[in-house]
């Protein structure tokens, strides 16, 4: 009867020992500053990569998706595959550790500017892949609709196909946006302080000397971004339904 009952007073002093840090940290303006510097760079890299790579990814599904009648797409549409290989098939920390020690290995350059780049370019090679398989799902119908009127394949793509294709790629590319949130949480990696290296901060012995109550308040946080960017994704998608009813 002793081990259930030391378990018990263990679970006992775990949880009050929890339950004061969280309030320590929520209501301390210490702490609460920290995490909140940490949000604010979590915000900060996931925005700015999210849209390097909604551009860079567009550009690359569009070049792969031109017909291969004209030569001189050959080249472009090599290096575009290359790309979307290599990015796709390495770690995202061994992307951004070359980002930052290899490429902007240049004394003082900012690192929130390599990290948005490398998160950037990583997500790119995926956008570009899900705005593909979208378009690609449109019926061909539609395509060989297009060309008897007298389209061109281009204006047929852009005018016909990728309206139907972006309603297929929103939850994709919704799905690569929160990945791309949760990645960033290796920025710390390299010396950044975002989310992830607050509570890590926070909970060594230097502070609380304790890890749990910090990661859960960081973990409320990125759920907290998460679900917010659900909400966006499935009001997206209700518009764009609502405007296939009309």
């Amino acid at each position: 009867m002793r081990q259930p009952v030391l378990w018990c007073i263990m679970l006992n002093n775990l949880l009050a020992t929890f339950f004061e840090n969280f309030s320590e940290i929520i209501l301390s303006g210490k702490y609460l500053k920290m995490i909140l510097n940490g949000l604010w760079l979590t915000v900060e890299v996931s925005v700015g990569a999210s849209i390097i790579g909604l551009i860079l990814g567009s550009v690359v599904a569009a070049v792969k998706l031109l017909p291969n009648n004209n030569k001189w797409m050959k080249i472009p549409k090599f290096i575009c595959g290359i790309y979307t290989t290599v990015i796709r098939g390495t770690p995202m920390a061994l992307q951004l550790f070359i980002m930052a020690f290899v490429v902007f290995a240049i004394r003082g350059f900012p690192q929130e500017i390599v990290a948005i780049l490398a998160f950037g370019i990583n997500s790119g090679a995926y956008v570009s892949e899900n705005i593909r398989a979208g378009i690609l799902s449109v019926d061909k119908g539609q395509t060989e609709a297009g060309r008897a009127l007298g389209l061109s394949g281009a204006r047929t793509l852009v005018g016909i196909v990728v309206p139907q294709g972006i309603k297929n790629v929103i939850p994709a590319i919704g799905n690569e946006l929160i990945a791309l949130i949760k990645e960033t949480s290796i920025v710390g990696m390299i010396g950044m302080f975002d989310l992830t290296q607050a509570s890590k901060v926070i909970g060594s012995g230097q502070y609380l000397a304790s890890y749990f109550a910090p990661t859960v308040v960081v973990a409320i946080f990125y759920l907290a971004i998460v679900y917010l960017l659900t909400l966006v994704i499935k009001l997206i998608e209700r518009r764009l339904r609502a405007g296939d009813k009309r």
